[in-house]
């Protein structure tokens, strides 16, 4: 059964994301934005998904987070992780998600009761947006620029000169205007190159020139992952790399997909693109 109409979504125009796992950034994130993501999806490590949800309930005495100026980030419907997902939440006041590649509208009935925030960042979220958008729980439409080029065997989302590839920017347009048709606030993506102030301001003109409502950004001190992590990552996807295709052993453990993607992951929120898109 559907949702009744959510409440429009009045939150912007800056938004953070913040690992969930790293509370101590919870309440600074609050104070250097509109509203604070919580994320329980890409920024955590799967291994660190069971911490990051504690960490969330054990703050909510803390009074560090307004409820109404914060939204949690959920793993994709059908996973495992999305469901212990919702358990937490379910304990909490937060009640506006985003929902970690949106793909149909069958996704969002999974969430009723929940304001919701459809982040478009694959191949089949995008062709499918409008569907999307027009979901009674559906609050906001986002689109996220490199998972949508990882799902289509790309490598990045940008040229050389920072700007968005073409493929990039239909994207960005059709979440733009299926989001406004529906008559949902639009998101622009996340603006990961947090030193880059210009090039922030920039895109960030761009984007409410266009017509989105609210620009995500990241925290950068909480969302870079320690050195040795880099090292790590870059060193096993060096060796997947020689490697070739299928499973392989690297320093006495056996690798397969899902450690090589989060390898990616980790690169990439170490601000390394081209290694990890």
């Amino acid at each position: 059964m559907q949702s009744q109409h959510a409440a429009p979504f009045t939150l912007g125009p800056a938004l953070l994301f913040c690992p969930a796992d790293r509370p101590e950034r919870f309440g600074k994130a609050a104070d250097r934005s509109d509203a604070v993501i919580l994320d329980l999806e890409d920024a955590v490590a799967p291994a660190d998904k069971p911490q990051a949800r504690n960490a969330i309930l054990e703050q909510l005495g803390a009074g560090a987070l307004d409820s109404a100026r914060t939204i949690v980030r959920l793993n994709p419907v059908g996973t495992a992780e999305f469901e212990l997902d919702l358990e937490a939440l379910e304990q909490t006041p937060y009640r506006t998600v985003m929902l970690a590649k949106a793909e149909g509208a069958e996704q969002l009935r999974a969430l009723a009761g929940y304001s919701v925030i459809a982040l478009c960042e694959t191949a089949a979220g995008i062709v499918n947006a409008s569907a999307i958008a027009a979901e009674p729980n559906v609050v906001g439409m986002m689109w996220g620029a490199e998972d949508l080029l990882a799902s289509l065997g790309g490598l990045s989302s940008r040229n050389d000169d920072g700007g968005y590839r073409a493929v990039a920017l239909h994207a960005r347009s059709t979440v733009l205007l299926a989001a406004k048709a529906a008559g949902k606030e639009a998101i622009d993506s996340v603006y990961v190159n947090i030193p880059d102030l210009d090039g922030l301001a920039e895109e960030s003109g761009d984007a409410v020139a266009s017509g989105f409502g609210a620009k995500v950004a990241v925290v950068r001190q909480a969302y870079a992952p320690a050195p040795a992590a880099v090292a790590h990552a870059r060193e096993l996807l060096e060796a997947a790399a020689s490697a070739g295709t299928g499973v392989f052993q690297f320093k006495g453990k056996m690798i397969d997909g899902p450690i090589l993607k989060h390898a990616e992951a980790t690169l990439r929120r170490a601000g390394h693109p081209r290694d990890g898109s």
